[in-house]
């Protein structure tokens, strides 16, 4: 486990979690927003939709407003993080079943659409590939499934311009200067970040079909698969 993943622990980080995926992550609102539009586009009015890595609730709350009878099943390894996704939902608590532990311990649907946002890059390739596949395996054929996460260019040069325009990016929306370089460095070093034609071959591997990018922002890349 990085100190990144071991921190979904830390109680001073899980009361303060809500305000960072904004602030981080380079249109985040608009990347959830975008998401259930591309689920809807194939998922019924009362689909059951799957959420990997739910933890904090951010995306949860995100789809039970937009789309008002989508079923919700979150699941996230950190106990704490779902406490939170829980008190995140508040009136929409009910719409959602949040399950502690991995992809191992989801439900077996068939579920009607599937989300792993901001989640992927905490592993590596062998195992993505793996994850993928269950959530392939849990969905109905022809549902969609969209993963999004940290994805940079290949190239030598590539990794360090990208995270120095990361960095940048989080001074610019006013995390202090050493926080901003402190994250860069965790992220280069605890991180599996792969190049974008790696992810996409993965999701195909993993028995995808036709992954389009639908979400840039900088560092971070969203696409939509179907089953």
């Amino acid at each position: 486990m990085t100190d990144i993943q071991s921190a979904f622990a830390d109680p001073q980080m899980v009361a303060n979690y809500t305000e960072g995926p904004p602030r981080f992550v380079p249109g985040y609102t608009s990347m959830l927003s975008m998401t259930a539009i591309v689920l809807a586009e194939r998922a019924p009015d009362d689909a059951r939709i799957l959420a990997l890595g739910a933890g904090g609730g951010l995306e949860l709350k995100a789809f039970a407003q937009a789309q008002p009878r989508w079923r919700l099943d979150g699941v996230d390894p950190s106990a704490a993080m779902l406490d939170l996704a829980g008190k995140t939902l508040g009136p929409l608590a009910s719409r959602a079943r949040l399950h502690h532990g991995y992809i191992d311990d989801a439900p077996e649907g068939p579920f009607d659409g599937a989300t792993c946002l901001l989640t992927l890059h905490f592993v590596d390739a062998v195992e993505r590939r793996r994850i993928a596949a269950e959530i392939r395996r849990r969905l109905k054929p022809g549902a969609p499934f969209v993963a999004a996460h940290f994805s940079i260019p290949a190239g030598e040069d590539a990794r360090p311009i990208w995270l120095s325009r990361y960095s940048a990016y989080l001074a610019a929306s006013g995390v202090e200067p050493d926080k901003a370089a402190a994250a860069r460095k965790a992220v280069d070093g605890q991180l599996s970040i792969l190049a974008p034609e790696q992810d996409e071959a993965i999701l195909r591997s993993a028995g995808f079909s036709d992954p389009t990018l639908f979400y840039t922002g900088f560092t971070f890349r969203g696409w939509v698969a179907y089953a």
